[in-house]
């Protein structure tokens, strides 16, 4: 497995987590992740470095293999919000491989880091400081929030109240989108294909069977089940209902403030294998940055801070910021200006 340079005992967070432990352990300067539900922002958050999913279709899916299509979202992780939006340069632009590519005019994503802070309205959800949320991410969250209000921000206080649903509605819409995407691996003409086999039906179920970890199974076979007859209208096109409600309360929320901010995660990064017989658990890591995923907005999580591992190991902390749509050069320059008074972002691991 994939370690945390700052505590190998520790995950460095899913799914991007190589390319997040990369960038911890200085052997690169800038990577490109892949963010459905948070995989950008979470291993970013685990392993103390910059790292932001831009708007969903700003970036070509082209080339990545699909999992869930309506959330699949690249986007760069460095050491620092300004190398961030220099990646972010290069890979924004319409792409016609990409049917859910935009076509927008090019801009550079830099242009405004160096503006002040001064009016800035922050959104913090309740929603996000509530019970499952680890005192020591808090606290750092807080400090984090603390700073802002130093460089000229307000804090306003804004509720998000679909935000413990995003948990049910994105793991009935990413694994039935998953099992539909997934369905070309087969031993023919992608994937892995199984040394022995009797006939074509046992070839599938041979090289599928081997080439499958017990993860992508299982959201394999709950994709197929809420697809269904029977089940189709009862949870996938439930599940997209809300998921246009989720998208509304952020549309409410961005009435009363310029950014939202709050944990990436309610916790800091967990032993290897602590929660490998609890996917639930798992799951349930992802309720901060869900919702950002399903309602296609922006969204990036900043080093702000320290807390404590199952060992009293020092694990890092993310800040996240969520932005409205195509607003990732608000969100550098709100993450640069943080940057440039803390360093947080400037520490490595031993």
């Amino acid at each position: 497995p994939v370690r945390n340079p700052w505590d190998k005992s520790a995950v460095p967070g899913g799914s991007s987590g190589g390319s997040a432990a990369a960038i911890a352990a200085r052997l690169a300067p800038a990577v490109t992740g892949t963010d459905t539900g948070g995989s950008i922002r979470q291993p970013a958050s685990f392993c103390g470095i910059t790292g932001i999913k831009p708007t969903y279709g700003s970036v070509s899916r082209y080339g990545m293999i699909a999992f869930a299509s309506s959330l699949d979202q690249g986007g760069p992780m460095a050491q620092t919000a300004e190398d961030c939006g220099l990646l972010l340069n290069a890979m924004v632009g319409f792409d016609d491989k990409d049917s859910t590519s935009l076509e927008r005019q090019p801009e550079d994503f830099n242009r405004d880091l160096h503006q002040s802070l001064q009016g800035l309205r922050i959104g913090v959800p309740k929603e996000f400081f509530g019970a499952g949320l680890a005192p020591d991410v808090e606290q750092a969250v807080r400090a984090a929030l603390d700073q802002y209000v130093k460089l000229g921000a307000t804090l306003v206080d804004i509720s998000l109240p679909k935000t413990e649903l995003s948990i049910p509605v994105y793991y009935v819409i990413a694994p039935a989108e998953a099992s539909s995407n997934l369905s070309r691996f087969d031993g023919v003409r992608y994937g892995h294909r199984a040394a022995s086999y009797t006939d074509l039906d046992d070839m599938y179920r041979q090289s599928r069977t081997e080439g499958f970890g017990a993860e992508v199974k299982r959201r394999i076979l709950v994709g197929a089940y809420v697809l269904s007859h029977g089940y189709y209208d009862a949870y996938y096109l439930q599940a997209q209902k809300i998921r246009r409600l989720i998208a509304q309360d952020f549309a409410t929320a961005f009435e009363q403030c310029d950014v939202i901010m709050g944990p990436v995660a309610p916790t800091v990064a967990w032993d290897i294998g602590a929660q490998s017989d609890d996917p639930l658990a798992n799951y349930l890591a992802d309720i901060f940055t869900l919702s950002t995923s399903l309602a296609g907005l922006p969204g990036m999580s900043i080093p702000c801070g320290f807390g404590q591992g199952d060992k009293n190991a020092r694990r890092p902390v993310g800040l996240q910021l969520i932005g409205n749509y195509f607003a990732e050069a608000k969100l550098l320059n709100i993450a640069h200006q943080y940057q440039q008074v803390t360093d947080w972002h400037q520490r490595s691991p031993e």
